[in-house]
């Protein structure tokens, strides 16, 4: 998150306690003890099923109301538009305009880490949710009828999610890219893009349905959704009820596109976090060569930065497809497709593992300034001061470097040791000899502590 100022507070980092490479060994041998405890101990899937229990009849089906949800979306609505209009009217600064900071951390890394925890939070506050539902409603009002919908093409999936993930992603840290003139995206342009992500979503909508698209097509539904299926809250049938932690995710990759969505996460993440570090040098040799080329500098650095994007998705799918093709050699196994989608779920814990690793004390510094100055002059200009804490600043020893430091590590290892239950437990389900079931994953396990040792690499380099 580049165009945060406080990314240059937290990069002044004081020396590792401990050296990156011991805590990268220790962290293998967390995951090499933890699959070796499994396959004894691991032999009958306890995941598959959910094992789902209603909260409680009045309060599960209060707290999925109507009533409920129509605050919630407006709610969604209201915050939407003070940060369309913060962005398209409010001050260029991109640390005192509200946008910035509401788009890119408070929603884009808060809904992720709060989701796990709590469910599916994002979908009763979905603006884009809220507006399709009652212009379909006042639809169906008038027309006595509901609307005609296009039937959702199968093989689509989620597709338009992986992409759009990557194109919220590249707005972000490629286009707000200025050739080191100044670095950050332009609250306007976040304004603007928000809109033309409005229009486009509602389109959609329109055309196939809002549930169809908000499960398939909307990126922000998929992407914090994809975290929820982490998490013990569920709804069903117009209930909320409690499940088994994790159960939830082994069947949100059925759909076609969602592994891209996933192997998006991380490999955006890890773009972000490595360049300005692990891939700083590379970038500058490609960046050179494309400006000595005759391209501006603008346009040379965004090349640069998408051409290393495309390289670390490709490099995260890469790894996880040996994986998942070193399983197929295995006794018994299912088909390559099957095993690819099958798998994929035991990379949620990973994504959000990074996204924490790398995020967390972005997240919990700035958020001090959303819910401070931002909130309370939401355009930046000093002439409003709603609640008092327009002249509130940021406790930046709230967090020392050694703390945060250790949740990086811990979040990283916690993570991938998820990832690997996830995969044994999908792996017995799959396998009817428990003993084959060990055996191919010792592929999951080189994936695991693969994306372990890269994550690790990446911060020592991006920190130290």
């Amino acid at each position: 998150m580049s165009w945060l100022p406080l990314a240059h507070a937290l990069a002044a980092r004081q020396d590792l306690p401990v050296p990156a490479w011991l805590f990268a060994w220790g962290a293998s041998i967390v995951l090499i003890v933890s699959f070796f405890a499994l396959a004894a101990a691991w032999r009958k899937p306890r995941f598959e099923r959910q094992h789902w229990r209603a909260l409680g009849a009045g309060f599960s089906r209060a707290a999925v109301s109507m009533p409920v949800q129509a605050v919630c979306g407006l709610v969604g609505v209201t915050l939407l538009g003070v940060a369309v209009y913060a962005g398209l009217r409010g001050t260029e600064a991109p640390d005192r305009n509200f946008a910035l900071t509401f788009f890119f951390v408070t929603t884009w890394l808060g809904f992720p880490f709060f989701s796990a925890l709590l469910g599916d939070i994002f979908r009763p506050f979905n603006p884009w949710r809220a507006f399709g539902r009652v212009a379909g409603g006042a639809f169906r009002l008038v027309a006595g009828q509901r609307p005609a919908h296009l039937a959702y093409p199968e093989r689509l999936g989620r597709w338009p999610a992986a992409v759009g993930l990557l194109a919220v992603v590249w707005l972000e840290i490629v286009y707000g890219s200025s050739g080191g003139v100044a670095v950050g995206l332009d609250p306007h342009a976040a304004g603007v893009a928000a809109l033309v992500y409005s229009g486009y979503t509602l389109a959609m909508m329109a055309l196939f349905g809002v549930e169809t698209w908000c499960e398939r097509g909307e990126v922000f539904s998929v992407y914090f959704g994809m975290f929820s299926r982490l998490g013990a809250f569920g709804v069903e049938d117009g209930r909320l009820g409690r499940r088994r932690m994790l159960s939830a995710s082994t069947s949100w990759a059925t759909i076609p596109g969602s592994a891209a969505v996933v192997i998006a996460s991380i490999a955006t993440t890890s773009f972000d976090g490595a360049q300005e570090g692990a891939f700083k040098g590379a970038i500058e040799s490609v960046f050179e060569s494309l400006a000595d080329a005759g391209l501006g500098l603008n346009t040379a650095l965004r090349l640069t930065d998408t051409i290393f994007i495309a390289l670390c998705f490709a490099g995260v799918a890469l790894v996880y497809l040996l994986g998942v093709r070193g399983m197929r050699t295995v006794q018994g196994a299912p088909s390559l497709a099957k095993l690819r989608d099958g798998f994929a779920h035991t990379l949620i814990p990973i994504a959000l593992a990074y996204l924490v690793a790398h995020y967390f004390s972005l997240f919990v510094f700035q958020e001090q300034a959303q819910f401070g100055y931002l909130l309370s002059d939401p355009l930046g200009t000093a002439t409003t001061d709603l609640f008092g804490t327009a002249n509130s600043g940021i406790d930046f020893t709230l967090l020392s470097a050694n703390a945060i430091w250790y949740v990086q590590v811990g979040a990283l290892v916690f993570g991938h040791v998820l990832g690997l239950v996830l995969a044994h437990d999908r792996a017995v389900a799959y396998w009817s000899d428990y003993r084959q079931a060990a055996r191919s994953q010792y592929w999951m396990l080189a994936v695991m502590v693969a994306f372990t040792c890269f994550g690790l690499y990446l911060l020592s380099v991006s920190n130290g």
